[in-house]
This record gives structure tokens, C-alpha cells and sequence, in this order.
């Protein structure tokens, strides 16, 4: 299983950014997919996933109302659109599987594969 992330870099309170996550070795449409975060000296964090066809949307209370999780399975991809950007944002990102058969699909527990992680940073 291979993620690979793009599309981080840096902006200005406010802005926005698109993460894309590019999945190989799997077959993208049986599984449930998401991100996190994890900030310097911070535990991992919960961001958003995504059921298998779309069909439900899970996101954490920080990035509600601002972030939208979306998949194309037809591409192999994960995209994450992070609008209103905050500094508390910052962090690096990671596209990650949900291990099957997980009850939880909205805590960073529900994770087994991830890819390397992209570098956000929100300046004030």
C-alpha cells in the first residue's frame, strides 16, 4: 500500500489549500479513507474521512465548516479542500487507510496505512 500526499505548502490566515493523496497498491474504492494532522510536540488529530462511495463524511470539530473531504475512486485519489485557513492549522498532513472492520471511522485509532505527510503552514 502506497499514499502519497501533495498540495501542501504555505499561505496566510485565510486562505485556502487542496491536499491530494494518490493511493497505489490497493484498491481505493473498498475502503474508507481519511486524514490527520500532527503538530509539533501535538498527538495526532483527527481531520475528516470519507466512507467508501461518498456516502459519509466525517470531519473533527476544529476543521468543521471549513474543510470538505472527497474522493474520485475511478482516479485513486483522496482530496482534502482546507479553506479559511487558521495558524493552529498548521501541521503535517497525512492521507491515511481505515483499517476494515473499524467501528470508530472518525478517530485517528481507526488508522493502519498512511503515506508520508505534507507540510501545512498557516501564517497570521
Amino acid at each position: 500500500v502506497q499514499l502519497e500526499e501533495s498540495g501542501g505548502g504555505s499561505v496566510e490566515a485565510g486562505g485556502s489549500l487542496r491536499l491530494s493523496c494518490l493511493a497505489s497498491g490497493l484498491t481505493l474504492r473498498m475502503y474508507t479513507m481519511g486524514w490527520f494532522r500532527q503538530a509539533p510536540g501535538k498527538e495526532r488529530e483527527f481531520v475528516a474521512s470519507i466512507t467508501w462511495n461518498g456516502g459519509r463524511l466525517y470531519y473533527g470539530d476544529s476543521v468543521k465548516g471549513r474543510f470538505t473531504i472527497s474522493r474520485d475512486n475511478a482516479k485513486s485519489t483522496l482530496s482534502l479542500q482546507m479553506n479559511s485557513l487558521k495558524p493552529e492549522d498548521t501541521a503535517v498532513y497525512y492521507c491515511a487507510r481505515v483499517r476494515p472492520g473499524s467501528t470508530d471511522v472518525a478517530s485517528v485509532q481507526a488508522f493502519d496505512y498512511r503515506g508520508q505527510g505534507t507540510q501545512v503552514t498557516v501564517s497570521s
